[in-house]
């Protein structure tokens, strides 16, 4: 086990040392198991540092073959002092939870991002990699199907989609600020499996799947074991740059209620937003209406120059989205959201049965918020 704040000693093996943050987050721990996995294989990686950034026991690392071990420490993020003899480093403590305080993610998720770039400009890291949201491009109704990889980012600066605006915005200007530091960023799809945990993903926890009216809406998928894919060949200089990761085409909202067998609500989009800006102001949803607009405008990405360099994903958007309903009912089958926020069977059941027909989800969410605030002594 590697001692925080000792330099490393450049690898013996021939290869690359790479560091990942944010380890045993649902894309972080993708992204270890598929570099350990190709340097088993004799990719040209010699040694995974894990940067777990808890206080769980840690193991005494993982050996899968003569080269590609993998060392772990409780720091989330390095000092510059703990990247001596580190190649390349994997940006993935960026916290992405609803249930995280908003002021507070987005204050810990920007201070990451400054800390990292700084971190390995000043140990000499050749490449930092990072990977933000396809939803910075923002979900508008006049969207081009798909989005240009150089399309201008316009999503709204709230939320978490703004955290990850402020994230991808830190490691752009870090190319001016650092030109010896190659600085990758991905940009995935709404991402599945692995036990992602975001709005999007809640939304196909509800007790309905809510659909908005006219809207428009293509859904796309990225598996976090694809984005993986896509990190290796950054790790590995194949690709650099700003590049969109996500499945080939999308689907339509009765592509996804077919998949998912949820039924369906269609509503008036100035009913749901303006419902779901009400419980956001309340504190009794993490989302806000602008996060919504994600379920209702399309914003598909092409993932043009990653396809380019020879990515292939293994999930499309069926697979991908039949992973993430599977992830919901192994991991969470008595749970269920309204707007991002989890309630549990009790809740679930109270929702239902305060509406009917085409108003389920919004008058579910009222008495919602009617339980709540009765509990609340209001």
């Amino acid at each position: 086990m590697t001692t925080v704040g000792r330099p490393r000693p450049p690898s013996a093996q021939p290869g690359l040392v790479v560091a990942v943050t944010g380890a045993r987050g649902a894309v972080g721990a993708a992204i270890v198991r598929r570099l350990l996995a190709s340097a088993h294989a004799g990719v040209d990686i010699a040694r995974v540092v894990e940067f777990v950034g808890d206080d769980r026991p840690l193991d005494a690392g993982l050996l899968v073959g003569s080269r590609g071990d993998s060392e772990r420490t409780r720091a989330e993020l390095p000092r510059a002092t703990d990247l001596q003899g580190v190649d390349v480093v994997v940006h993935c403590a960026v916290d992405r939870s609803p249930d995280t305080p908003a002021q507070y993610r987005y204050a810990a998720n920007t201070a990451a991002a400054r800390a990292i770039v700084a971190a390995c400009a000043a140990a000499g890291v050749r490449r930092l990699i990072a990977s933000t949201s396809a939803a910075v491009y923002g979900a508008f109704p006049d969207n081009p199907v798909p989005l240009a990889e150089d399309a201008p980012l316009r999503a709204a600066r709230a939320g978490i989609i703004g955290d990850l605006m402020a994230v991808d915005e830190t490691l752009r200007a870090a190319r001016a600020e650092h030109p010896r530091l190659d600085v990758c960023i991905l940009r995935p799809a709404a991402l599945t499996g692995g036990g992602v945990d975001s709005v999007l993903t809640r939304h196909f926890a509800a007790p309905r799947l809510l659909e908005i009216r006219d809207s428009g809406m293509r859904w796309q998928f990225c598996h976090v074991d694809d984005l993986a894919a896509a990190v290796e060949l950054a790790v590995l200089g194949r690709v650099s740059g700003e590049l969109t990761c996500g499945c080939a085409g999308w689907l339509t909202a009765s592509d996804v209620a077919d998949i998912t067998g949820l039924r369906r609500v269609e509503l008036p989009p100035a009913v749901v937003f303006a419902t779901a800006e009400r419980l956001h102001r309340a504190g009794l949803v993490p989302a806000a209406a602008s996060e919504l607009t994600y379920i209702a405008y399309p914003w598909v990405v092409p993932s043009t120059r990653l396809r380019s360099a020879g990515w292939r994903p293994v999930y499309d958007n069926t697979t991908a989205l039949q992973a993430l309903i599977g992830d919901l009912v192994g991991e969470h089958a008595s749970v269920h959201a309204v707007f991002g926020r989890r309630l549990d069977r009790r809740d679930a059941t109270l929702a239902g049965a305060g509406a009917a027909g085409a108003t389920l989800a919004v008058l579910g969410a009222a008495t919602f918020v009617r339980r709540a605030r009765r509990l609340r002594g209001h």
